[in-house]
């Protein structure tokens, strides 16, 4: 039997930081709360059929879309809980058109958070896998003073931090400081995140892509032949690719993270700019994925070079094992 170190997440973070004299622990304090509220969250999502809060509230959120209790229930969390540490001078939900400031009360902090509360709730009232996904980077204006808008919109290669929780037939919190990507594993019994995948590595190249292929009408030419491409059989190449799709974009890249595989949500004739919220969803993945020697792209730039304009701007995503998101490129490049 595989003997486990006995590493909870705290401690995973704070001799994290001991190898940087320079490191004030705040980001350990910070980290330890959002684990808190993912606990809270996956509490739940876990009972979520026996309680009330499955379907909807009734409102839509900024983007248009109906609001699931669900969805609102993490948002509520993730606030409540990261809202009085004294870390942050501001905060940024998929569910909140503007800024979230700190109350008056509390201290004002040196970092910003960004986060969707609940990827995936399309996957709620069918029981798939859902996620928590988030974001932090330090302030750009002085201390002290409430955050701005430009404290928040940041090129994601300007993170400190970035990590998942994917709620499943387990609760798995995935992080990232720039060193390493690492899995930890809610023990239910103990309550506590013990560490289940050390410096996880994408494979280079990977033979499963994932994709929504009831799109296949609307995408460029170049992301249609490589799809075609995927399918044909060679036996060299280890081709045809298997397709594997949750429609949770965090369980998808979960997959692709510890196996191999490219996701793929690109823009279309419908969705110009594309779907996916960079800097909620494509920012965070897109820093993990790199960490980890993966890949990410909108099919043409770096997903993490990107100067953002709009809180909720859009773009498309290409993402996964490295040499599959350059011949992606390559085929989306030779279209134009």
């Amino acid at each position: 039997m595989v003997k486990r170190r006995f590493m909870t997440l705290a401690r995973h973070i704070i001799e994290g930081e001991k190898r940087h004299p320079e490191a004030t622990g705040e980001l350990s304090r910070l980290l330890s709360d959002l684990s808190l509220a993912a606990k809270v969250i996956s509490l739940e999502v876990n009972k979520a059929g026996l309680v009330d809060i499955l379907g909807f509230t009734g409102d839509n959120n900024v983007h248009g879309e109906k609001v699931k209790k669900l969805d609102f229930f993490a948002h509520e969390i993730l606030i409540r809980a990261m809202d009085h540490g004294g870390h942050f001078c501001a905060m940024v939900s998929e569910e909140e058109e503007n800024i979230i400031h700190i109350p008056a009360k509390h201290k004002i902090g040196k970092y910003v958070l960004l986060f969707d509360p609940l990827d995936g709730s399309s996957n709620i009232d069918v029981n798939n896998s859902i996620g928590t996904i988030f974001s932090i980077y330090k302030r750009i204006t002085p201390d002290g003073n409430p955050g701005t808008i430009e404290d928040c919109l940041q090129q994601g290669i300007n993170q400190v931090a970035a990590g998942y929780i994917i709620y499943g037939s387990s609760t798995v919190l995935v992080y990232t400081t720039g060193e390493g990507v690492h899995g930890f594993t809610l023990d239910p019994s103990i309550g506590e995140f013990l560490l289940s995948h050390e410096n996880i590595r994408i494979p280079k190249k990977s033979h499963i892509y994932s994709i929504n292929e009831g799109n296949y009408l609307y995408w460029h030419p170049g992301v249609k032949k490589y799809i075609k491409y995927l399918q044909e059989e060679d036996e060299k190449m280890q081709r045809p690719y298997s397709a594997r799709y949750v429609g949770s974009m965090v369980a998808d890249i979960h997959r692709s993270l510890l196996y191999g595989g490219i996701f793929m949500y690109p823009a279309d004739h419908r969705h110009k700019n594309g779907k996916l919220r960079l800097m909620y969803e494509c920012n965070p993945m897109s820093f993990i994925v790199e960490t980890a020697g993966g890949r990410a792209s909108n099919g043409k730039d770096r997903i993490m070079e990107i100067k953002p304009t709009t809180l909720h701007e859009r773009s498309s995503l290409f993402i996964g094992s490295e040499e599959d998101v350059i011949m992606v490129e390559q085929f989306i490049s030779e279209e134009n």
